[in-house]
């Protein structure tokens, strides 16, 4: 059944995708509170929010030599049998606070909390906003169509499905985030380095893993999270916000010792 599911994939790639399904257009903080309400505001303005569309190429076109690679990662994807590892992806697909938090507490080795490490914990929100703003622009452009809305598979968020539908998909707003929170994560926790960016790069993979995103969305969503820490790092507020958190880093890490 899953083989199958490649093949029905492979076979669309001869159409015009048909995206009048994709109907939400996110430009600011106001208007993507429409599915994630408690959306705090980020650090960088409508003028210092890098823009994905000017900065990304398009996504493949679907008979292109680039979109074969998205669909053999598709096919993976639809093949796999790694209960554990799609149970992963759909806790990555979790961008509501606290439970975001949790994603990267096992490889900071640290408690993310408003209770216990709040500076680090807003930290945390206020970043997610920025990268995740950051994909926007391309994604309301292209209106790409997600694999599961091609291949008629479930996510590991179904009760995610209808909004995603309406969502395009390039670039990956997760990957952004899970990107920007690992490149900024390792400098707070430098001695973890490794672990932080492979725990990044995997929360990109699990959008593959969820049917979510192709290939080529993570990818881009991955170079708009290092695009925003970039912008990020001439951001008064941040760079203030960014040592505090170190600091209360360093101080909670001295008292569990």
């Amino acid at each position: 059944m899953r083989f199958k599911i490649f093949h029905i994939i492979k076979g669309l790639t001869s159409f015009k995708v048909n995206s009048k399904n994709v109907a939400y257009n996110f430009t600011n903080v106001e208007q993507l509170r429409e599915v994630m309400p408690g959306l705090l505001q980020g650090y960088l303005s409508e003028e210092e929010m890098p823009n994905s569309l000017m900065l990304l190429p398009s996504p493949p076109e679907y008979t292109s030599a680039s979109f074969s690679i998205d669909l053999e990662y598709a096919k993976r994807a639809a093949e796999s049998y790694d209960d554990m590892r799609f149970m992963q992806a759909k806790k990555d697909a979790n961008l509501s606070f606290p439970a975001a938090a949790k994603s990267f507490e096992s490889t900071l080795g640290i408690e993310i909390s408003k209770e216990k490490t709040p500076k680090l914990y807003i930290l945390m929100r206020r970043i997610m906003t920025d990268a995740g703003l950051s994909t926007y622009a391309a994604k309301n452009h292209y209106n790409r169509e997600r694999p599961f809305v091609m291949n008629n598979v479930k996510t590991c968020t179904p009760e995610q499905e209808e909004v995603l539908r309406k969502v395009g998909s390039f670039p990956s707003g997760h990957s952004a985030v899970g990107w920007a929170w690992a490149l900024v994560f390792r400098e707070i926790f430098p001695e973890n380095e490794k672990m932080i960016l492979e725990r990044g790069y995997d929360f990109g993979e699990s959008r593959i893993i969820c049917h979510a995103h192709w290939y080529s969305d993570v990818e881009m969503g991955r170079v708009m999270g290092k695009v925003t820490v970039d912008r990020l790092r001439d951001n008064a507020d941040f760079q203030k916000d960014l040592a505090a958190a170190k600091k209360e880093v360093r101080q909670y890490k001295s008292n569990i010792l």
